[in-house]
């Protein structure tokens, strides 16, 4: 048996260790509670809190004059929330058939998902697939109906090309955007003003902090914070003179059985483009609720290619529209006076070139030659200048660059060049046949639409070459003014004002007695234009239009061409004198009978 003492010892050793037992495990309590209390409290909350995201509206587009053109409208999403448990295969199948997405796709989305974000599946669904899910909800666990803005292109066709469209953010743009604050599902712009604007269109996202208990259920919402809409575009546009200029298109292509044109109007004096259109074109709501394989197959295999916005895309030679620059160069360069004749035989002495169908125009100072487009008299131009002093002056006009109108995927064109040649061809030897080619707009130039609408722009301007652009203002959901877009000088032509006031009398007689004389007789107001033809090796020759006005204080420059139209005297202008028409307030009806 143990002794007192050595019992005592053993029961105050024993209570010494209870002790320190209790004291280590209230201060862990305490330590719990007290410093870590926050951290487990937000771990509890975290197994029965959610957050459920709303998203913010889009900002909407205004036209010049404060018309709606593109807005928002409410539809239905079907979006998975797995708040307890993985979504079952079998609910995969059911959805996928239900909504005819296949189940690989559905898979997809679950697997590139990550938080507790809606992982959405299908937008803008109809009523009937809305209430069969609502109704048999035990179908359907984790399967959830989101009410989202969805966009809504109210002129549809019209304006696409310029207005654009949103889609679903796909993995190549997250991986690239994620760090910018785009998740999976998002919707973008990915084409027009919708993707140059999109940071300033798509606004805060707002969402709910909702309680649910075991099942996953909704029980109470904690927390709300509404979602802030994006900011508004205020454009250039005028949608009166756009839909006139779409309506001329259209009634043109049919009646000369073509298939695709591209027209711009925009005021010199600014940079704003007042109306854009491309042909073929596509109707943007297609892509804002998801669009169809079908409807896919179908655009992308037009061969006149409906997606390509060919005010900016579009790369033709510029024809006759070119002799422009190349009177400029010539007169400013002292290689010609404006009261020289020289004769046209019908073909130039040096290399065999001549006019359209061999016509002869006979003795011809610059004007007359600039009016009738003649192509013996500019190709003595073109041997006179010679091709590096034509590459100088269009550079100058800021062809072979792109404008930098607040659009995407502009192209730059080509200004026919030493250079280009013997980077790209094996005989880099220039020619002077080629020089005589890119004298009159052929050969290896090339230009968009919209560049031959500023190289007439800067006529106009007395040489001065404002940046165009789509924009006006930036305006806030509060209505305040985020920026205002202001005219931007880019360059002034270095030419003697004397020089320009000789083209501008040249294009005005265009329209007097030229190649566009009897389109535009009895036309009210005063104008200056140029016809032009770009042969095409592919086919029939596209034809091209391009005038300002009113003369003497020109605030509309119209750029037109139509593809395998033939002469622009015949295919493009009746197009723009539509155009004029509406800008000016007219209503006349014109043709023509030239072939220039």
């Amino acid at each position: 048996m143990l002794d007192n003492d050595e019992f005592n010892s053993r029961l105050r050793t024993l209570m010494v260790i209870s002790v320190l037992v209790i004291a280590v495990l209230i201060g862990r309590a305490a330590y719990l509670q007290i410093y870590q209390g926050e951290y487990y409290k937000a771990l509890a909350d975290g197994n029965r809190i959610r957050i459920v995201p709303s998203m913010a509206p889009r900002g909407t587009f205004y036209d010049r004059n404060g018309q709606l053109l593109v807005t928002n409208r409410p539809g239905f999403s079907v979006s998975l929330l797995p708040l307890t448990a993985p979504i079952s295969d079998d609910v995969i199948a059911r959805l996928s058939d239900l909504l005819k997405v296949p189940t690989d796709e559905i898979k997809q989305k679950i697997a590139g998902h990550s938080g507790f974000n809606p992982i959405r599946i299908k937008t803008d669904v109809t009523p009937d697939i809305v209430s069969i899910i609502e109704e048999q909800k035990s179908q359907y666990p984790g399967v959830v109906i989101e009410v989202t803005p969805i966009r809504d292109y109210i002129l549809k066709q019209e304006g696409a090309h310029t207005f654009g469209y949103v889609s679903e953010i796909n993995d190549a743009e997250l991986e690239k955007m994620k760090d910018e604050g785009y998740k999976s599902g998002d919707i973008i712009g990915k084409f027009g003003l919708e993707k140059v604007y999109d940071k300033e269109l798509r606004g805060e996202n707002g969402g709910q902090q909702v309680e649910v208990d075991v099942s996953g259920k909704p029980v109470q919402i904690l927390g709300r914070k509404e979602p802030v809409p994006g900011d508004d575009l205020e454009l250039t546009i005028d949608i009166n003179l756009q839909q006139a200029a779409e309506k001329a298109v259209d009634e043109q292509l049919t009646q000369i059985g073509a298939h695709a044109a591209a027209a711009v109007v925009m005021n010199p004096q600014t940079g704003e483009i007042l109306a854009m259109v491309s042909r073929p074109a596509f109707d943007p709501n297609l892509f804002a609720h998801g669009i169809s394989s079908k409807d896919w197959n179908q655009l992308n295999n037009n061969p006149y290619h409906p997606m390509d916005n060919k005010t900016i895309t579009g790369e033709y030679p510029p024809g006759s529209t070119f002799k422009i620059v190349t009177g400029t160069a010539a007169l400013t360069e002292g290689v010609v006076t404006p009261e020289e004749q020289i004769f046209d035989s019908g073909h130039h002495w040096l290399i065999p070139k001549g006019n359209a169908d061999g016509e002869a125009l006979g003795w011809l100072n610059f004007r007359s030659a600039l009016a009738y487009s003649d192509n013996v008299y500019f190709y003595e131009m073109g041997n006179r200048l010679g091709i590096d002093r034509l590459e100088k002056y269009a550079r100058m006009f800021g062809l072979g660059q792109k404008t930098g109108v607040d659009l995407p995927y502009e192209a730059s064109g080509l200004v026919a060049n030493r250079r280009y040649k013997e980077k790209n061809f094996d005989d880099g030897e220039w020619y002077l046949s080629e020089t005589f080619d890119a004298a009159i707009g052929q050969g290896f130039n090339l230009v968009t639409p919209l560049q031959a609408a500023m190289v007439m722009g800067e006529i106009a301007a007395d040489g001065k070459r404002y940046k165009p652009h789509v924009v006006n203002r930036i305006i806030a959901p509060d209505g305040s003014v985020v920026k205002d877009f202001q005219p931007e000088l880019l360059s002034q032509l270095d030419v003697p004002e004397e020089d320009i006031k000789l083209i501008q009398d040249g294009l005005h007689d265009v329209t007097k007695y030229g190649t566009a004389a009897s389109s535009f007789r009895g036309f009210t107001v005063d104008i200056a234009g140029k016809t032009g033809t770009a042969e095409n090796s592919q086919g029939r020759d596209h034809g091209w239009f391009v005038a300002y006005g009113p003369f003497d204080n020109p605030n509309i420059v119209v750029a037109v061409i139509v593809e395998n139209g033939g002469y622009g005297s015949q295919s493009a202008v009746p197009i723009g004198r539509k155009i004029l028409e509406a800008a000016f307030g007219l209503n006349q009806d014109g043709s023509s009978d030239d072939k220039k």
